[in-house]
């Protein structure tokens, strides 16, 4: 991946469709003028300057000029330096027209110009004026930008209206085109999260966007990890530049309006009637029209913003002490007296108090906390409550606090919260709720699995009531299933209450409801894990306020695992990126597990590239937190990627991480797929008999913990290099087992492939092509033309080879034994592949014979088989034909 370059150009890979649209305009004979409108920082300077070298490469002379308002105070001083020396502008008729006649030049050749004016809305009248004769008299094209709300003058008017001037509208960036220009200057594609982040505080502005990737690159909080970008801190870090552009913009504020910026800074948003105390109406007004803040109307109240969030961040920074702590105590007093009626209330004047004297009541303190988790920013959760003295805790502030930390991953600062709650809790309910919450956090930090079953089975023995007993049993379901015991689990989660009302504690029923489901995907029971999935989800929602278990979207993990596993990928793949969205925005840590599914639903889309992204944003999380259970299987998974896509570095380096970690379980999915990575990359190096003995003995972990999903996975990829004899059984006893549509496809591909029938691989591409697995339908139809043109039908095999060549695009650049070795008139034997492989990966004859157990002969006899069934005749050209260039994380 190539490294950002804070000297480099910034790119405006987003404006693309406009520098191709202003070819078409400028080729227009009637065309006069070009002019760029926006709002400041969305390029407009860029991309006129994008539009000058286009004209100069058409045959153009370019000229620059910028207006200033410093310019426009002298008549034709924007651009006096294009009015040659010997003109004479006392009679202005006479002395534009000379000017003019200067610029065309010879009349038998006259040269043609592209002006390019920034800030036209503050070109003086003179200049404008002799810009518009130019422009009529056919010498002068102009190229303008002018920022959107300033006010124009008629003069400039003239330049920028008529039917020969064409506009062009650029509005600030969005998430889309952000992403572009950040993984085009970066080098490399940009963590979801992280692109959220950058896009926020910089609004859409690429100017603030530049300054703050730059600023974040020099602190070191915005680093690669060799596959995505992400930032370290949840908010960027700017320049000095940043920071200055941003008070200019500021200065223009009516120094009467100032005190209502820096109240914002600190309590936005502001209802209008607050914010007129600091400001008169015209105030307001022309902070608005100076685009420095935003009034909204949101029913029947109007409130009040700053237009920029980086425009806060300047301002609080210039606030001293003493006017913070004035202007926080007045507003928390203009609240109190409208009685405080609002929701959020609570929350703003114990957060306002606390921030200006230090302190604040306790009981406004943990009526703020209650309502910061319900709007799940944590941070604030552990700000408030951290500021209650040892007195004034409780279990339930102890479980708000505990929680918070573990959705920050702060594991071992959870411990110590919940251990001393663990200590004091004396009710049924407080012991039940704090073991809930203790063991949860003790299974996700990397403790050994007997530690926080320890927890639950202490808490046995202090609760007698039967419903207290029956949480508990939930409670090992979901730890049982999240080790990755669904068998287990779902013995202990079989009479879990269908309606949560008839549950003892509704926590533990949330936790029940997510993890049932789960395990029913994971042996199969597809049908059953979305209703039961489907369900909790919308429970949740209802119940949210009262459950400590946060968010619904949590609910969706076994409905996205469930919808791929029926075959069902493209519905997985939605509803997997909306929830991931909403986990992300809520802070979640639960989308580290999201994003690992969503990736997995790409990985059985047969889309390397995007599975890749998805798993390195989750591996990036994953290793902010020290979440290990899921980083181990995420660089298996990143391993079997890259190895796929021809990165054998990137595959070797994921996989030597993953040995540094201590032996974790992976989570409630098999132990069997993180071994994906070492199978692959044994392929890519030509060891495919090893491959398949690694995937055969992950399979086999897979069966013994009942992951049926998990084993029919790894069969198919035995089956996929040249097993196919040896998975084709049991895949056809789990195409029973399973409910869906994806375990059949795949059964009856294997058994395609051990009858080498043509029709049948037919027939399952076509059923793989309905559920969207683009990488087995392109193996499928390749190894069907193969078989057909075997058969000398050319016909068929024709028609088969189009067919698999038009879902190789959809395979981002996978290169699999199977697309490749298919291809051959006369098929490879498994022992001509292996050599094959091999040879191709660079191995000498004699290592071959040392590896397969053969003699050096036999593996030269087969090579020279090889090269007659593939027509070629080197190594070399035997590597250009089974190796595949490797494809990059943005591929």
């Amino acid at each position: 991946m190539r490294g950002a370059d804070p000297g480099a150009p910034w790119p405006l890979t987003g404006r693309s469709g406009e520098t191709s649209a202003f070819t078409a305009v400028w080729a227009n004979r009637r065309c006069q003028a070009v002019v760029i409108y926006g709002p400041a920082g969305v390029g407009k300077t860029r991309l006129a300057e994008d539009f000058l070298a286009r004209a100069v490469a058409e045959g153009f002379e370019g000229a620059r000029a910028t207006a200033t308002a410093a310019a426009a105070t002298v008549p034709l001083g924007a651009i006096a330096h294009l009015i040659p020396a010997d003109v004479d502008l006392s009679d202005p008729v006479r002395g534009f027209a000379a000017v003019a006649g200067a610029l065309a030049g010879h009349p038998r050749k006259r040269r043609r110009w592209a002006l390019s004016v920034d800030d036209l809305h503050l070109l003086d009248a003179a200049s404008a004026m002799l810009v518009r004769q130019l422009m009529d008299a056919g010498v002068v094209r102009l190229i303008g930008t002018v920022r959107t709300g300033e006010p124009v003058t008629d003069a400039v008017a003239a330049l920028a209206g008529g039917d020969t001037v064409y506009r062009f509208d650029l509005e600030a960036f969005d998430a889309q085109n952000t992403e572009a220009v950040l993984q085009a200057a970066l080098g490399g594609p940009v963590g979801r999260r992280t692109l959220r982040e950058l896009h926020s505080a910089s609004g859409g502005n690429v100017l603030f966007l530049r300054e703050l990737v730059l600023g974040a690159l020099r602190a070191g909080t915005l680093t690669s990890d060799g596959e995505i970008w992400h930032l370290a801190d949840d908010r960027p870090m700017g320049t000095p530049r940043l920071t200055e552009l941003i008070r200019g913009r500021l200065a223009t504020a009516d120094a009467r309006a100032r005190p209502a910026l820096e109240l914002l800074a600190l309590c936005e948003p502001l209802s209008l009637d607050d914010i007129r105390q600091t400001a008169s109406l015209d105030g307001l007004a022309g902070l608005e029209a100076a685009g420095l803040v935003r009034v909204i109307t949101d029913r029947r109240r109007t409130v009040v913003r700053l237009a920029h969030p980086l425009y806060g961040e300047v301002l609080r920074g210039e606030i001293s002490g003493l006017r913070r702590r004035a202007l926080l105590l007045a507003q928390a007093d203009r609240v109190r007296s409208h009685g405080a009626r609002r929701r959020d209330d609570a929350l703003h004047l114990a957060t306002w108090q606390l921030a200006a004297t230090g302190t604040a009541d306790p009981a406004s303190l943990v009526r703020a906390a209650a309502l910061a988790r319900h709007a799940h920013d944590y941070p604030q959760v552990v700000t408030l409550l951290a500021a209650l003295r040892d007195g004034r805790r409780t279990i339930a502030t102890d479980l708000m606090l505990g929680e918070a930390f573990f959705q920050m991953g702060r594991w071992d600062e959870a411990e110590v919260v919940l251990a001393r709650a663990d200590g004091s809790a004396r009710g049924e309910t407080d012991v039940l709720s704090v073991v809930l919450a203790r063991s949860a956090n003790l299974l996700w930090s990397g403790a050994p699995f007997e530690r926080a079953l320890a927890v639950n089975d202490d808490a046995l023995g202090r609760l007698t009531g039967p419903a207290g007993r029956r949480a508990l049993r939930t409670n090992e379901g979901y730890m049982r299933v999240a080790v990755g015991q669904p068998v287990r689990g779902l013995e202990l989660l079989a009479d879990l209450e269908t309606d949560v009302d008839e549950a003892p504690d509704i926590n533990a029923w949330l936790r029940g409801a997510l993890t049932k489901p789960t395990a029913l995907a994971l042996v199969g029971r597809t049908r059953e894990a979305m209703e039961d999935a489907g369900r909790a989800y919308d429970v949740h929602r209802r119940i949210d306020e009262r459950a400590l278990v946060s968010h619904p979207a949590v609910e969706t993990i076994p409905l996205v695992l469930a919808l791929s596993e029926a075959g069902r990928l493209a519905d997985a793949r939605t509803a997997g990126e909306r929830a991931y969205t909403e986990l992300a925005a809520a802070g979640n840590l639960v989308r580290v597990w999201m994003a690992v599914l969503v990736g997995r639903v790409e990985w059985l889309s047969g889309h390397p590239v995007l599975a890749r992204r998805w798993w390195a944003e989750a591996a990036a999380l994953a290793r902010s937190i020290h979440l290990d259970m899921a980083l181990r299987l995420l660089l298996g998974y990143l391993a079997a990627c890259a190895a796929v896509l021809g990165d054998h570095d990137a595959a070797e380096a994921a996989l030597a991480e993953r040995r540094s970690l201590a032996e974790l379980p992976p989570g409630f999915l098999s132990a069997g797929e993180e071994r994906l990575g070492e199978a692959w990359l044994l392929v890519a190096r030509g060891h495919l008999a090893r491959a398949r003995s690694v995937l055969l003995d992950a399979a086999g972990a897979a069966r013994s913990t009942g992951h049926s999903a998990s084993e029919a996975l790894l069969l198919t990829d035995v089956a996929r290099l040249g097993g196919a004899r040896e998975a084709a059984p049991r895949l056809s006893v789990l195409a029973g087992v399973c409910d869906g549509e994806l375990a059949p496809a795949r059964s009856l591909f294997a058994s395609a492939l051990v009858t080498d029938d043509a029709e049948q691989l037919l027939a399952a591409a076509g059923r793989l092509g309905a559920i969207g697995a683009n990488l087995l339908v392109a193996e499928a139809t390749t190894a069907a033309a193969a078989a057909w043109q075997r058969n000398g039908d050319i016909r068929r095999a024709a028609a088969a080879r189009q067919r698999a060549d038009a879902f190789l695009p959809l395979c981002q650049g996978a290169r699999t034994p199977l697309l490749t070795t298919a291809q051959t008139t006369v098929p490879l034997t498994a022992r001509e592949k292996e050599v094959a492989f091999l040879a191709a990966a660079g191995t000498p004859s004699k290592e071959i014979a040392t590896a397969l157990h053969v003699s050096v002969r036999t593996v030269d006899n087969h090579l020279q088989r090889v090269f007659a069934k593939l027509g070629v005749t080197t190594r070399r050209e035997l590597a250009d034909v089974l190796n595949p260039p490797p494809v990059s994380p943005a591929g």
